[in-house]
């Protein structure tokens, strides 16, 4: 009974630290791996802006979430125990796990 709390409560605690409308369930995730990410941010915080102007990245979406220093989450690793910082599904994990754009909070 604790656990599902437990559970809902962190989801919740995840989708308010990045500012995020929704969470979606990890089987809705069709852009590749979850990532864990350190840290997720807007766009156009200025840290995050820097950082992607320095790589040469254009965001389209302004209000876009940026996963930072993000790793994938294996399917045997699914329980999210491994994860100890923000789960995230990302529209483009194509920057060496360094960034990860696009992102949404996933509930593992």
């Amino acid at each position: 009974m604790i656990a599902p709390v437990a559970a809902a409560f962190v989801a919740l605690a995840a989708a308010t630290a990045v500012g995020a409308t929704a969470i979606i369930p990890r089987s809705t995730c069709s852009t590749g791996e979850i990532q864990c990410c350190n840290s997720v941010e807007s766009a156009k915080s200025a840290g995050v802006a820097a950082l992607l102007g320095l790589l040469g990245v254009v965001v389209q979406d302004v209000t876009a979430q940026v996963g930072l220093t993000c790793s994938p989450i294996s399917v045997v690793g699914a329980g999210g125990g491994n994860c100890k910082a923000t789960t995230v599904c990302c529209e483009n994990n194509s920057y060496g796990g360094l960034v990860s754009i696009g992102c949404v909070p996933v509930v593992l």
